[in-house]
């Protein structure tokens, strides 16, 4: 292969991006850090971003639980975990207080990965939440009860705690806003990519001021990045432009491997660790340890 081609040089580029990574050394946080991925855009990368990073994290040696809050459940579809209709679910934790430890599911090919899955009965979880009591907290509380359940029964404690939400911004998504210490936004590299945001950090901030303090965004990822494209580009830039401290380094490309890894139920991590997509996963999970915490933006 004729070294100056452009091939010959995306593959050195990869090799020394692996390199990199396989020298980096990833501490456990001091707390568990829970993370809510948020866009009410649909077609963001959220889901992906969810379990991608989750996965990433796991196979880096931390343990990591997915919260799935979307009624759709593709959470739970790319990690593996069962999550029919009869499948007790965050649902049942929601609306009839089960606790996280009767629904928790493991991921079947990533150790130290646990799914708290999502069934379709969530779709009308919004209508009822309405009626209860604390219903903007019952998660939290429900996360706050799950540390001290693996506490009391000799388990490890939980690194990352990761909720997916719905691409709304409903009760569903407040009581995720509610229950985490950050949020982590995908952003698509195409146009109309800050379309909406606005509105989301509004939320959040409303958020901040009556319900959960403490809650900041924490990280910004932009996802679905085509290199051969000046909109791309161009997007990136600006994303950056607005939030310096937040933009994460790590871009995720449009890969076909990421696209593909959900219909084998799998994580991109699983499916084809060697591929372009998983590295760039791999590498944004690690930016988002060795970063540490969350900057005000």
């Amino acid at each position: 292969m004729d070294a100056s081609s452009p091939l010959a040089a995306e593959l050195a580029d990869e090799r020394r991006r692996r390199q990199v990574l396989s020298e980096k050394e990833l501490e456990r946080p001091a707390t568990t850090r829970t993370i809510t991925v948020s866009n009410q855009k649909g077609g963001v990368g959220k889901t992906t971003t969810t379990v991608n990073l989750a996965a990433a994290l796991a196979s880096q040696g931390f343990h990591v639980l997915v919260i799935d809050i979307d009624p759709q459940g593709n959470a739970s579809t790319a990690l593996g975990v069962q999550h029919s209709a009869d499948t007790d679910s965050i649902y049942d934790v929601l609306i009839d207080d089960l606790s996280f430890a009767d629904v928790v599911a493991d991921c079947p090919d990533i150790e130290r990965l646990q799914v708290i899955p999502a069934t379709i009965h969530l779709a009308g979880a919004e209508i009822e939440l309405v009626s209860l009591v604390a219903r903007e907290q019952r998660l939290q509380r429900a996360v706050e009860e799950y540390h001290r359940y693996r506490e009391e029964h000799g388990l490890e404690r939980l690194d990352y705690v990761f909720v997916d939400c719905p691409p709304s911004l409903g009760l569903l998504t407040v009581n995720a806003f509610v229950a985490a210490r950050e949020v982590l936004i995908p952003i698509q590299c195409e146009y109309y990519a800050l379309e909406g945001l606005s509105q989301l950090l509004n939320n959040i901030q409303m958020i901040q001021k009556h319900l959960n303090p403490p809650l900041t965004v924490s990280t910004i990822l932009l996802t679905m990045y085509d290199g051969r494209t000046r909109l791309a580009a161009q997007v990136a830039e600006e994303v950056r432009e607005h939030f310096p401290e937040a933009v994460l380094d790590a871009l995720i490309p449009r890969n076909v491997r990421i696209s593909e890894a959900p219909s084998y139920q799998q994580s991109v991590i699983s499916y084809d660790r060697s591929s372009t997509g998983a590295l760039a996963y791999l590498e944004a999970a690690a930016e988002i340890v060795t970063r540490g915490g969350p900057t005000e933006i």
